[in-house]
């Protein structure tokens, strides 16, 4: 499971609002949205976030493994 937990204690560690993501960096609010209903992002906003906060994945990313496993059988 991913989870996007870092990403916001990156951005209070960093002291930077969504607020200020949004007007001051252009950062799209329906990208925020699914950052903080826990979809998928692009590898794409995983750079322009790395980049933008200057930090690395797993402070945006945290890979937790699912107890479940139940894996399609195309995998």
């Amino acid at each position: 499971m991913i989870t996007y937990e870092p990403f916001f204690k990156t951005l209070k560690e960093k002291r930077i609002t969504t607020y200020c993501l949004i007007n001051t960096y252009g950062f799209s609010k329906g990208t925020l949205d699914s950052l903080r209903q826990g979809r998928n992002i692009t590898i794409h906003t995983l750079d322009y976030l790395c980049q933008l906060l200057d930090c690395r994945p797993e402070d945006i990313i945290r890979y937790t493994p699912d107890d479940t496993k139940h894996f399609p059988e195309q995998y």
